[in-house]
């Protein structure tokens, strides 16, 4: 049982059985909400697999981005997001109205835009491709060749995918300042007292942190990563609220 206390769950779950409804945890909520959830994972992943149950309603713990691309993927399901104001700094580093104006200045560059998913409904509608950190590369190796790519909002995911296929990108100037917090420094010095630990970052570490990494994958990879590996401990590059589902599973 959750450490949220006993009236506030038995609450939250009356609540839920009335309104008919789904909860959906995201990778890097706490632990209290994920053990309340009835589902724990990726943004899209949760959505689509709030498609699959009968609920009337999405109550999705995670930012906005999150809950407008539940909605997408179920148009005829009320979603709520518990806190209005669940921002994320990747998602806001790219405005729908700026990335339109940047389009409509460099139109001569006619751009096939590829958005990865951690992205407001607004900048998804203005984009030729949607990707995640998992098929990106496999996307990138299939746009039009005759098109310059202009990749947003995740400079730092954009360069890595430039990296692993050599196909030349331009990127927005965004990234996620929980993942670029991450240092080299930091890195090194985790690794001197964990030196048998594989160490798994998410690719919207810099290139820094991505060099010194055994693995960088999305997070459902790193969950498939660590239940087929041999070693008994890791070092997971990305937000602390993954260690629970990591332990869990």
């Amino acid at each position: 049982m959750p450490t949220l206390g006993v009236d506030l769950v038995e609450d939250i779950l009356a609540l839920k059985k009335e309104r008919n409804a789904v909860i959906l945890a995201h990778n890097y909520q706490v632990k209290e909400i994920q053990e309340l959830a009835d589902f724990v994972g990726d943004s899209l992943g949760l959505s689509y697999q709030a498609a699959q149950t009968d609920a009337d309603v999405i109550a999705f713990c995670g930012v906005h981005f999150m809950a407008e691309t539940a909605k997408i993927v179920n148009p005829n399901k009320k979603v709520i997001l518990p806190d209005l104001d669940a921002g994320c700094s990747l998602s806001e580093s790219c405005p729908p109205d700026k990335l339109e104006a940047y389009l409509k200045e460099h139109a001569d560059k006619d751009y096939y835009v590829m958005a990865y998913i951690n992205c407001s409904a607004g900048v998804k509608a203005l984009s030729d491709v949607i990707v995640t950190s998992g098929n990106a590369l496999k996307i990138v190796e299939k746009a039009p060749k005759d098109r310059n790519i202009l990749f947003v909002p995740d400079q730092n995911l954009g360069a890595w995918v430039m990296e692993k296929t050599g196909r030349k990108m331009d990127l927005w100037r965004g990234n996620c300042y929980v993942h670029v917090e991450f240092t080299r420094q930091s890195i090194e010095r985790i690794r001197a007292e964990w030196p048998d630990a594989p160490l798994i970052a998410h690719p919207e570490c810099t290139a820094a942190v991505r060099m010194l990494a055994d693995e960088v994958c999305s997070t459902e990879k790193m969950i498939t990563y660590c239940k087929e590996h041999p070693a008994k401990a890791f070092v997971i590059v990305t937000e602390s609220g993954m260690l629970h589902r990591l332990r869990r599973e």
